[in-house]
């Protein structure tokens, strides 16, 4: 099972077109997968007192938090799309880490830090207007390396499309194509 975890906000956007390519390549295969629409799904990326209150007991009050938890338990495939916004990702996905990547679920501290996911595969895609490289330390090091591989989710590729808005649509199309073959 894949579980895509798409964060852009309007279903307009070509972030929404590589969700497109990549659902219809899955159905074509009979591929199975989970789509997490973090926005469409008004999933909220900010603790409350509450929440924060159960944290390190690896605790999620919010059902959409469990509902989530299970499809990545399901997943031997994950795949991220998201817009580099401020040189990160948008803050709905980084408080999709903070809130459902628990303790206890995705890692331990028993004798160390411990990857609790066993994830072997794993796609980030990216858009912005600005060069790939300005993002390389972002994505490859921060990104992959410091939030999906600590916690098992291993084996990433990186596909940037850069000057999103910009560039030509021949260059969307070619990205797209590159997309449909890694995926």
């Amino acid at each position: 099972m894949t579980t895509i975890v798409f964060a852009h906000p309007w279903h307009g956007s070509f972030n929404k077109a590589i969700l497109d390519v990549i659902t219809t390549k899955f159905e074509k295969e009979n591929k199975p997968y989970h789509v997490i629409d973090l926005n469409k799904d008004k999933f909220n990326p900010v603790f409350t007192e509450e929440e924060l209150a159960v944290y390190n007991q690896g605790k999620a009050l919010d059902p959409l938090i469990t509902r989530y938890q299970q499809m990545i338990k399901e997943s031997d495939e994950m795949i991220f799309i998201f817009p580099n916004w401020w040189n990160t990702m948008p803050a709905i996905l980084k408080g999709f880490f903070d809130k459902v990547l628990l303790k206890d679920f995705a890692f331990n501290y028993e004798g160390g830090f411990n990857a609790l996911l066993d994830i072997n595969k794993s796609t980030v895609i990216t858009t912005s207007e600005h060069p790939s490289p300005n993002f390389k330390n972002v994505i490859e090091n921060g990104f992959i390396g410091d939030m999906l591989n600590p916690v098992g989710i291993r084996n990433a590729v990186w596909l940037s499309c850069e000057g999103t808005s910009k560039g030509t649509s021949e260059q969307r199309q070619e990205f797209l194509r590159k997309v449909e073959e890694t995926v």
